[in-house]
């Protein structure tokens, strides 16, 4: 369910982080928070004038249920009793990264054209890494690490991928141009 456009008071006090600097904070029980955007299992919020991004893990600080994030957490978990050996659906990964958002921008990382390549290549004790190559919509926005590490999260728990590399470059530099259609129309950039 989307809690888009809700006015919430926290549970409990809640680590999170302002956008776009990226620096810690906690947001206090009692808080009055309104969810901005509800996407790729994480929670943008405003909240005394600013914005920050909530973790899926603390939905329950914002009264809420299990998250996207939540759900591949457990996947991971499950995915230990798996072996490890075997093909990588490479459709599965792009599939996966279209779940990852920027959490200013209510549109995936892949349709606003910020992965610049993704490859499988299998290691010689029968696992699968993954490099992806990827930018930022600006090369100074403090939510990098935290995309990128949503991105490495996300793509391990891909059936049969055992490592993720993620290369964040700045070249080419990131316009708008690399943004698929469905973007520009869902940012009424047409």
């Amino acid at each position: 369910m989307n809690h888009s456009g809700d006015m919430i008071k926290t549970t409990r006090d809640c680590d999170a982080v302002l956008i776009p600097l990226g620096t810690p904070v906690t947001i206090p029980a009692g808080a009055l928070v309104l969810i901005t955007q509800e996407l790729g299992g994480s929670f943008t919020v405003s909240v005394s004038g600013n914005l920050a991004r909530i973790e899926g893990r603390d939905a329950d600080a914002l009264g809420l249920g299990m998250t996207t994030e939540q759900a591949v957490a457990a996947a991971l978990e499950e995915k230990k009793d798996e072996p490890e050996s075997g093909p990588v659906n490479e459709q599965e990964i792009w599939a996966v990264l279209r779940t990852c958002y920027d959490p200013e921008i209510p549109v995936n990382i892949v349709d606003l054209g910020l992965v610049y390549d993704c490859h499988v290549v299998d290691t010689d004790d029968g696992g699968n890494h993954v490099d992806i190559v990827m930018t930022l919509t600006a090369p100074g926005c403090g939510m990098g690490p935290f995309i990128v590490d949503d991105v490495r999260q996300k793509v391990l728990s891909v059936n049969h991928v055992t490592d993720v590399e993620v290369e964040l470059v700045f070249e080419p530099t990131w316009d708008r141009s690399m943004m698929s259609d469905e973007a520009r129309l869902q940012l009424g950039m047409f």
